[in-house]
């Protein structure tokens, strides 16, 4: 008999239970998961870096090799052009700018680029300023002279402005902008602070509590993002911590000491507080120092003054499941 006779509706026709549930894995409200698109990311990332690297080392001998700190340089351009292509060819298939994953174009180098550069300075100096006062760390003598110091400033600016860019677009970057339309923001941001911490682990001399200590000032660079509306900021703290810390205050760098540094520096007493072989990123000052900065920052950016509208959108509905 058919319903339609009785006054009912007919039932809806069924799909297949395994076509259902295969959609249901790989589909949702905005098309293919978040969680599938940052897989698809991650693992084109890794094939380009691979890729990048098998070519360098094919032509690299043809002239006669490049020093290690060139080929340190080229590691991080190949590794930020690596993390820049798939994120590229997603916003074409997502239909989105490439500007909504956080490095804007119109705001790159601008004011909040420049902003952060100097809290990024002034953060590693005060902790090593904290650490002198309590009797912990030394300056020393200068290491370079003449026309190396500009020489060596100019690269490590120019390499830790890659590292910059490259570390901030990699996690906070497509990364965090696509986990948090899946997930929410701050659920995103702890999961990738914590990639982004055990990544550290791996550096030579690197120990738990550093790593402890990335995922903090990572979680705080996320902070900056949710309310600048852009990576900027953290491009620039983040660029000029690490040439502060590694060439002009010339101390170790999660576990790494760099050639060509400007100062002789020592650390005296507990590693605690000098953070031992890591570096100033291994002492618990940095936690306390992260925690005063993110105090600052949320009194001079109240609210999202230069937001986008993705990220804005993401922040207001929440997980889009």
């Amino acid at each position: 008999m058919d319903p339609t006779s009785n006054g009912l509706s007919r039932p809806p026709a069924l799909k297949p239970a395994n076509e259902s549930t295969i959609h249901q894995i790989f589909i949702g409200p905005q098309g293919l998961r978040s969680g599938w698109r940052f897989v698809i990311y991650v693992v084109a990332f890794v094939a380009l870096t691979l890729a990048f690297s098998q070519i360098t080392r094919a032509f690299v001998p043809r002239t006669h090799g490049l020093p290690p700190l060139w080929l340190f340089l080229v590691g991080e351009i190949e590794q930020l052009v690596a993390a820049v292509i798939p994120a590229i060819a997603l916003s074409y298939l997502e239909d989105r700018r490439f500007d909504d994953y956080g490095l804007s174009r119109k705001s790159a180098f601008g004011k909040n680029f420049w902003i952060g550069a100097v809290w990024g300075f002034a953060a590693i100096t005060l902790l090593l300023l904290t650490m002198r006062g309590l009797g912990n760390f030394y300056f020393g003598g200068i290491a370079l002279h003449g026309i190396r110091v500009l020489k060596f400033a100019a690269f490590w600016g120019a390499l830790f402005l890659t590292v910059g860019l490259f570390e901030e677009f990699v996690t906070r970057g497509y990364s965090q902008f696509t986990l948090a339309q899946g997930i929410g923001f701050w659920p995103a941001a702890i999961f990738i602070s914590i990639l982004f911490g055990l990544a550290h682990l791996g550096n030579q001399g690197e120990a738990w509590v550093g790593g402890l200590a990335v995922v903090w000032i990572s979680l705080f660079w996320c902070f900056t993002l949710l309310r600048t509306g852009n990576l900027w900021f953290a491009v620039g703290m983040h660029a000029a911590w690490d040439w502060g810390e590694t060439f002009f205050y010339s101390v170790p760098d999660s576990g790494f000491t760099a050639p060509g540094h400007l100062m002789n520096p020592s650390f005296h007493g507990s590693k605690w507080i000098t953070g031992g072989t890591v570096g100033p990123e291994g002492s618990v000052l940095v936690f306390v120092l992260i925690g005063l900065l993110w105090i600052v920052f949320d009194r001079v950016y109240p609210t999202k003054k230069v937001v986008s509208v993705p990220i804005e959108a993401v922040v207001q509905s929440g997980p889009a499941v």
